[in-house]
């Protein structure tokens, strides 16, 4: 097993740490100003759109050549493989805004890679050319109010034929980036054969239009107090929503199978990104508990102190591993066999960055659960991982019964 970045990596990792370096961090404060100019709370969500540095740094990303990385293998993005686009994730999850900046942000990364392997060529020209540009965004409506959605047989939100139409009916909520005036495509999970044989089989995904009659966006939920502006996660009514046959995504009762390959990269991007998240937090205690001096000494010198920044090292690096090991894994071969990986870095790398961040809080004390020092957001993030994409405990489920299906069958 060999990490080592490929020379094209090696080059593109440069060069986008070049570019945070010259306009990313420092236009930290803008970026922040300019959202809260935007009307930042959830009251607000109406008047949210594009943040004007993100939409100027678009520019200059694109003109870098720093643009859509993602898609592995694919002529319409930055034909990488997920092993080299994972240290290129992590870049970009140390400023949690700046992904937008490269088009490489969720759930637009997820949406187009599921338009990529699953969506006609038609469905592509409608809807992935002008997300590939970055002219729109889009949303992933799956997660339900209802029903226990971390298993996702029990999604109720029906899909039903009526000639060369869908008819979409039911309420779904968590879904993130609906909050954006940009976006302009919901690609929505729900049961087109409820009374099927098959509980794998009963479920469809189709495209559909933010602006088609029946759909309303309800409100956005806040997380832990934060609104997740300009993105969002909103709560979402489907009322007798119509849709042409066309918009069917592979077909139906495909549902479960497009979820498996568009979840899979999605959980390494997640594992990634809050990987980018801990090594800031550590990066931040390390300089507070430096300049830091109670006592009559610095925080440094405290044994415990200590001892959170090299457990902090060694579960940082232990969850990179894993993590370039299912990316690895992923690329050799593929989503389906390496599921066990991926719900492996899946339960390891949020719960690490949650750690991680909890101990920066400490560090800096009172200052550690303001804003100013953006540990408060970090840790609401990470701790929401723990759910994004299924919920630890499905994913161990999930491990455990890899584990023992050889020793079951024996």
């Amino acid at each position: 097993m060999d990490f080592e970045m490929s020379p094209k990596a090696r080059d593109l990792c440069d060069r986008l740490e070049a570019f945070m370096d010259a306009h990313v961090y420092p236009n930290e404060p803008v970026y922040q100003q300019q959202l809260k100019d935007m009307g930042a709370s959830v009251e607000d969500w109406e008047n949210w759109g594009g943040v004007p540095i993100i939409e100027e740094l678009k520019v200059k990303a694109r003109a870098d050549g720093l643009w859509n990385l993602f898609l592995p293998e694919s002529r319409r993005g930055g034909g990488l493989t997920n092993l080299e686009y994972a240290p290129l994730c992590e870049i970009m999850g140390r400023a949690p805004w700046s992904a937008e900046i490269f088009n490489c942000s969720a759930p637009d990364t997820g949406n187009m890679e599921t338009l990529e392997r699953y969506g006609t060529e038609a469905q592509k020209k409608e809807w992935m050319e002008p997300l590939l540009a970055g002219e729109i965004r889009s949303c992933f409506s799956m997660t339900e109010p209802d029903v226990a959605s971390s298993d996702a047989r029990n999604i109720s939100l029906t899909i039903i034929r009526d000639g060369d139409e869908y008819v979409i009916n039911g309420r779904k909520w968590w879904t993130s980036g609906s909050g954006d005036s940009r976006c302009k495509l919901f690609i929505v999970m729900g049961k087109s054969d409820p009374d099927g044989a098959d509980p794998y089989r009963q479920q469809s995904m189709i495209l559909v239009p933010r602006d088609t009659p029946g759909l309303t966006i309800k409100r956005m939920i806040p997380v832990f107090g934060f609104s997740d502006a300009p993105h969002g996660h909103g709560e979402i009514i489907y009322d007798n929503v119509r849709v042409p046959v066309s918009n069917i995504l592979l077909g139906e009762g495909r549902g479960f199978e497009i979820a498996q390959g568009r979840l899979g990269p999605g959980r390494i991007h997640h594992c990634m990104r809050m990987i980018g998240q801990a090594e800031v937090a550590l990066e931040k205690m390390c300089k507070r508990v430096v300049d830091r001096h109670p006592f009559g000494k610095p925080l440094s010198d405290q044994g415990v102190v200590r001892e959170w920044i090299a457990q902090s090292r060694i579960m940082i690096d232990q969850a990179r591993l894993l993590t370039l090991n299912a990316a690895d894994r992923m690329d050799k071969v593929g989503n389906k066999e390496a599921r066990k990986e991926i719900g492996m870095i899946k339960v390891v790398a949020p719960n690490m960055a949650a750690q991680v961040i909890d101990w920066a809080i400490q560090a800096h004390g009172a200052a550690g659960i303001s804003s100013d020092f953006g540990l408060s957001y970090a840790y609401a993030r990470a701790r929401a991982i723990r759910l994004a994409d299924g919920p630890d405990e499905v994913h161990a489920n999930q491990i455990a019964r890899l584990e023992l299906k050889k020793y079951l069958n024996r």
